[in-house]
């Protein structure tokens, strides 16, 4: 299963309206980390471990919305950190629905029963929790007991009270095939989440767990026995089918730095330069030259 038909059309639209301008690149989804802080010490994160004046920032409201408007992306996935120590989540995520953006909010949950009321169903907005495993596989994990059943009442909560829940986990070594059918089958079956999302832990230089990232053979390895005889069918990803195939290593693709624009407590990451102009120059260029596998991150100022 793939993306939700609203979220479809959306994306279509935006994808038309490219291509009659005669757009080659842009970005489809733009990450906001508005905090690198986080209640949590998962193994397999390094974003506390950044220095504590980053830790201590917090992107304003003004800074969100206008990272946003200049990007242009249809879809933003708002992270960190845990989103929900920022004092004005609500706020920035209010004001990006007002924009028409579909807006993604990634949580541990854990204090999502607390916040919750201060948001409102949407159609044009998810919640995506972080479940990495079920029970005490997921609390590993995250370096703390008891969180999985956090999540899982947050989950619980969440749906009950009308919005649209994903779930996002991610894959170390540390997964069997089997371990990670159980836990797909657990999200999708048992707390019958709208869409999941998955991913292979990807290496995060700043981790403190080394030892647990998948290399690209162990993770085709993986993904392929798990999605065999038909069972990727049955989960709801919000998945395209060739992002699974991409896993299963039966597809492959070259990297494209303009997909997924960022900005975050240290500042910007190409191709989300100080303004659109340039933003679209930069991306002529790129195509232009045919560079883009060589586009680096820029380093803009830090947030205040």
């Amino acid at each position: 299963m793939a993306m939700p038909l609203h979220l479809t059309v959306k994306l279509g639209t935006y994808l038309m309206k490219q291509k009659l301008r005669g757009v080659k690149k842009y970005p489809l989804i733009m990450e906001l980390e508005p905090l690198y802080a986080c209640n949590l010490k998962c193994a397999g994160c390094g974003k506390i471990q950044q220095p504590a004046a980053l830790l201590k920032q917090r992107m304003s409201v003004e800074q969100a919305v206008a990272a946003v408007e200049e990007c242009g992306a249809p879809m933003v996935s708002i992270a960190g950190g845990e989103p929900l120590m920022h004092p004005k989540i609500h706020e920035i995520t209010a004001e990006l629905l007002k924009r028409k953006k579909f807006v993604v909010l990634c949580t541990n949950a854990v204090f999502l029963p607390k916040h919750i009321d201060k948001f409102k169903p949407n159609k044009n907005f998810a919640w995506m929790v972080h479940l990495d495993g079920v029970g005490e596989r997921h609390d590993e994990a995250v370096a703390k007991k008891g969180v999985f059943d956090q999540a899982v009442e947050a989950i619980k909560l969440a749906k009950s009270k009308g919005f649209a829940v994903y779930t996002n986990t991610t894959v170390f070594n540390t997964e069997s095939p089997q371990d990670l059918i159980e836990t797909l089958n657990y999200i999708n079956d048992e707390l019958k989440v709208d869409r999941l999302e998955i991913a292979p832990g990807y290496a995060y230089a700043k981790a403190p767990d080394q030892d647990r990232f998948l290399g690209v053979t162990q993770t085709r390895e993986l993904f392929s026995k798990a999605f065999a005889d038909g069972r990727r069918k049955n989960w709801r990803f919000n998945h395209s089918p060739l992002y699974l195939d991409f896993l299963e290593g039966k597809a492959d693709f070259q990297c494209n730095p303009v997909g997924r624009p960022a900005l975050h407590p240290a500042g910007l990451a190409a191709p989300l330069l100080p303004d659109g102009r340039r933003l679209r120059r930069h991306l002529e260029r790129t195509d232009r030259n045919d560079r883009l596998g060589q586009v680096r991150p820029r380093q803009g100022p830090a947030l205040r």
